[in-house]
Formats: structure tokens, C-alpha cells, sequence
């Protein structure tokens, strides 16, 4: 009975769909950069499909499914490496901003 109270617990529901919600806000975001921007990122050929798509869609339901279908696919990408790639790149523009001054 022991070894079960040791046993860490899974993820509660509402920290499963906060992390979701926080993977389609990451690709939200993706959909709004410029395509030079985005294809300096580590993103998979499947997502930059599904983004692609995202940007010629005007219907606003059809964008809201897209919009969840990319935070799907973002589960399967590297996560950390993406948003050390979106950190560096917002540093970059602003030290190009602080130069033009």
C-alpha cells in the first residue's frame, strides 16, 4: 500500500488544459510572425504546414479549429528550443533598435 503513496499523481485536468491553452497561445503567436522570422525557428515541416494554412484562413471558426490543431502539434515539437529561439530573436531586434538610436 506503500509504494502507491509514493507514486507521483498525474496532472490535474485543469493543468492539462492550461498547458494546452498555453501550446495553441505559442502558436498563435507564430501564425502572427513575419515568414522570415518563423523560418528561422526549429519547427517541424507538419507545423509550418498547419501555419501556413492558419494565415490563408479568414473564416473565424475555421482559424479557431486551425488554432487548436497547431497547439495539438505543438506538443510533439521542442517546446524549450522554440521559445530559446523566439528569446533570441526579440533580443536581436532590440539590440538593432538600441543601434539605430
Amino acid at each position: 500500500m506503500e509504494e502507491f503513496e509514493d507514486a507521483p499523481l498525474p496532472p490535474s485536468k485543469s493543468s492539462r488544459k492550461r498547458a494546452a491553452q498555453a501550446m495553441q497561445k505559442l502558436g498563435e503567436h507564430l501564425v502572427a510572425m513575419r515568414e522570415q522570422e518563423r523560418s528561422q525557428l526549429p519547427l517541424s515541416e507538419t507545423l509550418r504546414e498547419a501555419i501556413a494554412e492558419a494565415r490563408r484562413l479568414t473564416s473565424r471558426g475555421a482559424l479557431a479549429r486551425q488554432f487548436q490543431y497547431i497547439g495539438k502539434l505543438m506538443r510533439e515539437e521542442d517546446v524549450p528550443a522554440i521559445e530559446a529561439a523566439l528569446v533570441a530573436q526579440d533580443e536581436a531586434q532590440k539590440a538593432r533598435a538600441r543601434l539605430r538610436k
